[in-house]
This record gives structure tokens, C-alpha cells and sequence, in this order.
């Protein structure tokens, strides 16, 4: 690697934040955190008091020199390090055990202009950006952004659909009776408006391919995990282990992007999908929810990593139903969502 060149890695933290930092060869995290004006907790700066003790959930790295108070061997085989001392070796992700203020740091304001507005169907809008100075957004797949909602003063969340590499970002937005965005998109939005959004942020993002793994969406669900895809048909490993989507929702006008996801078998050789829907009056192969077409085998009998993103009720559903065949994943990560106009409606109930 030119010593021109350097490593990203994403910081990110307890509330959710994330920032990213260049790391330079030979520099460690918390010197490149600290160029960056991000305060990572730190205190002997020597690798002896554990202060600074992340957990890196992405990427390789030389962890450095430390003793075993600040570090045991058993934390630093589950992935553990200390950001004073470790090096990377490739781009790292790690989770930091301080919140984004604590570390003096916020998340990132980004302007944009509406490029694009494609109505899927009646409930179903994709919202397209052309972000300004594109290259200073970085985000991992499965991560999500508040994005101000013009002429409102509000601002709703969505995950971004496209990949990070991608240079024009997207949105998949649920249309409801009454919500902010909802009313923007299908009235008064149109191509060359200008937005600002915040991020990004959460916790529900790809991690390293290390095993199978199970992605599960529930509507507008599937934006995250689309983000991941795109990600992975960007990337040599992803053929190394199996990835199964299953793509589940309330009436067949509710499927979008089906193509896209075959197109995704061709592009990721170990990837395959279904879809279901609930609605007994479907055309569709499948009727009924996702859990139906989840056994051990689905779950590789624990041995798999599942994301999943969509409703509450869904994501109870999916967490009961496993428990009900016996079976332990040995990664669960999950988002829940709930359309802020429902919000809204139960607070004032």
C-alpha cells in the first residue's frame, strides 16, 4: 500500500453515529480519530489501561502492543482491540463504547437536489439524490439518515437502497394517510428540489461475510438490505458463503424491485431470494408470511448471520418463530421500523 493511500474506518457509536476517519499506514486509530477532532475515549495512550477498548466487527488489523489488564487474550479473539495501539490493515468498522457527543462529534449535515422521484406504486415511492460534494458522504450498507422534509420543519428517517460506492444515493419511502414525507412525495415534490439530510447513523449495517447468511425484509424493509447487495456484488468474498433473501409483504402492489433482486443472482453467484405475500387474494407463489418459508435449514441450523428490517410485528414474528424451532443464529441483527404518522396517531390516542 502507498504511503499516499489509507484505510476508512468507521467509528461508530452508542447512539448510533457514525463517522469516518482516513487512517494513514502505520498510524493507529485513535491518532487518526484525534486528527480528526473526534474524541475517542482515551487515556494512557499505551496500551495499559483498556479505556479506549473497542470492538471491531469489520476488517483486519495489527492490534499492537498491550498488556493483558488492558487487553485479555479471550477479548482479543472475539474481535476486541485497542484503538491507541492497533494499525489497520484493510478499511474497519468498530464499535465505540462512548456516544457521539461524549467523543465531541455529531453526525454529518449533507445538501442535496431531488434527481429522481419513480412512484413503484400507490405505496411505494423511491426518492433519488445527487448529493453535493458526494465523496465527503460515507455510510455502511444497512445505514439510515434523517432527512428534513420540505416546507414542514420536520424530518423522517430512511435507509438508504443504493450502495456506498454508488454515486447518486436512494430511498425507499412507504406512502401513509397523513405522513410528512408521504405528503411531500405524492403532492408537492419534484425533480431540482433542494433537501439536507443528517448521518448516518444506526446500528443495523453489513458486517464481514464469515459464514452463510439471511437477509429478511418486510416492505419497505427491503431498502437496506438492497444497499447490502449492492455492496456484496461489489465484492470478490461475497461468493465465498451463501446469502438467502426472503422478501415478505401485505399485497402484491406492495413487491418492488424484483428485478433488481434477480439481477442480484447473476451478480452475487452464491446469492438466491423468494417473496411472499399476505394478502390471500395474490398471484403470487407464496402466500402468507416469511416465517413460512423459514426452517433449520433456512437458518443453516444456527450457523448463519440474519439481518432483518421491517415492521415491529414482523420482527417479533421472525424472533418467536426461531425460537420455536430451538435454533440460536450466530449474529441477529435487526431494525424495527414504524411509519412516524402511525407514531404520531398512537401518542395521540
Amino acid at each position: 500500500m502507498s504511503e499516499n493511500m489509507s484505510f476508512q474506518v468507521a467509528l461508530n457509536f452508542e447512539d448510533g453515529i457514525t463517522r469516518f476517519v482516513a487512517c494513514r499506514p502505520g498510524e493507529t486509530v485513535a491518532e487518526a480519530s484525534y486528527k480528526a477532532r473526534i474524541n475517542i475515549p482515551l487515556d494512557c495512550r499505551d496500551g495499559a489501561c483498556g479505556t479506549c477498548k473497542s470492538l471491531c466487527e469489520s476488517g483486519t488489523y495489527d492490534g499492537g502492543d498491550y498488556i493483558d489488564e488492558a487487553l485479555t487474550d479471550d477479548e482479543a479473539a472475539h474481535g476486541y482491540c485497542l484503538p491507541c495501539q492497533m494499525t489497520p490493515r484493510s478499511d474497519l468498522v468498530l464499535r465505540i463504547p462512548s456516544s457521539s457527543a461524549a467523543a465531541k462529534t455529531a453526525a454529518a449535515t449533507h445538501t442535496a437536489t431531488v434527481s429522481g422521484i419513480e412512484h413503484h406504486s400507490a405505496t411505494t415511492v423511491e426518492l433519488a439524490l445527487d448529493v453535493d460534494a458526494r465523496p465527503a458522504l460515507d455510510f455502511l450498507p444497512g445505514q439510515y439518515v434523517n432527512i428534513a422534509v420540505p416546507g414542514t420543519g420536520q424530518s423522517r428517517s430512511y435507509s438508504f437502497s443504493s450502495g456506498p460506492g454508488r454515486r447518486q444515493v436512494s430511498f425507499l419511502v412507504r406512502i401513509v394517510a397523513g405522513g410528512a414525507m408521504s405528503g411531500y412525495l405524492t403532492g408537492r415534490a419534484r425533480v431540482g428540489d433542494r433537501l439536507e439530510f443528517t448521518g448516518p447513523m444506526g446500528g443495523f449495517y453489513l458486517r464481514d461475510l464469515v459464514r452463510p447468511a439471511l437477509l429478511l425484509a418486510g416492505g419497505t424493509g427491503l431498502a437496506p438490505l438492497l444497499s447490502m447487495l449492492d455492496r456484496l456484488s461489489t465484492a470478490p468474498a461475497a461468493a465465498a458463503h451463501p446469502v438467502h433473501l426472503l422478501y415478505g409483504v401485505t399485497t402484491d402492489e406492495d413487491l418492488v424491485h424484483l428485478d433488481t433482486l434477480a439481477h442480484y443472482t447473476e451478480a452475487i453467484p452464491s446469492f438466491t431470494f423468494d417473496h411472499c405475500v399476505a394478502d390471500p387474494a395474490t398471484t403470487a407463489r407464496n402466500k402468507g408470511f416469511v416465517t413460512a418459508l423459514m426452517d433449520t435449514g433456512t437458518l443453516h441450523d444456527g450457523d448463519a448471520d440474519i439481518y432483518l428490517c421491517g415492521p415491529p410485528a414482523m420482527v417479533e414474528g421472525v424472533r418467536g418463530h426461531i425460537a420455536s424451532l430451538g435454533v440460536t443464529p450466530a449474529a441477529f441483527h435487526y431494525e424495527k421500523f414504524t411509519p412516524a404518522a402511525v407514531r404520531e396517531t398512537a401518542r395521540a390516542a
